[in-house]
């Protein structure tokens, strides 16, 4: 049993209507939380029930980049973006993926360009050069700050 009164409110909730889409909230007061693996396991049984949800898509993406399964998260927020290309939780998320695995080079702190393109392991896409300027930016961003 949980400390977390959210976290009991919610298992209820799944408890009385296994269908509902509070899984999404369960698993990310998990993540949240720092129990990781639950956020996946909540994620990817609620993801099967509905399996157009983009948030809790997110929130599992974000729950496996802690536990540095980069690869299947990656998969997982390129699924979110492929549907909407704008979702900033998203487009973060693979920033910090990218981070980990050092694959972002800045040219410059003061131009947020990336220096060596991204080599992904997926086709092209035309999103691709947004989500780049998007990365560049957030790194850029991060160095200003630190």
């Amino acid at each position: 049993m949980s400390d977390n009164p959210r976290i009991e409110a919610l298992r209820r909730r799944l408890q009385k209507d296994p269908a509902s889409i509070a899984f999404a909230q369960l698993a990310e007061e998990y993540r949240r939380g720092g129990d990781y693996q639950q956020a996946i396991t909540i994620c990817r049984d609620g993801l099967t029930r509905h399996p157009g949800y983009l948030s809790a898509q997110v929130t599992l993406g974000r729950a496996l980049i802690e536990l540095g399964q980069f690869d299947e998260a990656r998969k997982e927020l390129e699924a979110v973006l492929s549907v909407a290309p704008d979702n900033l939780a998203a487009i973060r998320a693979l920033a910090e993926i990218h981070q980990h695995v050092g694959e972002t080079e800045i040219a410059s702190l003061g131009e947020p360009e990336i220096a060596a393109p991204l080599t992904p392991p997926f086709k092209l896409d035309p999103a691709l050069p947004v989500l780049e300027e998007w990365l560049a930016a957030i790194v850029a961003d991060r160095a200003h700050w630190r």
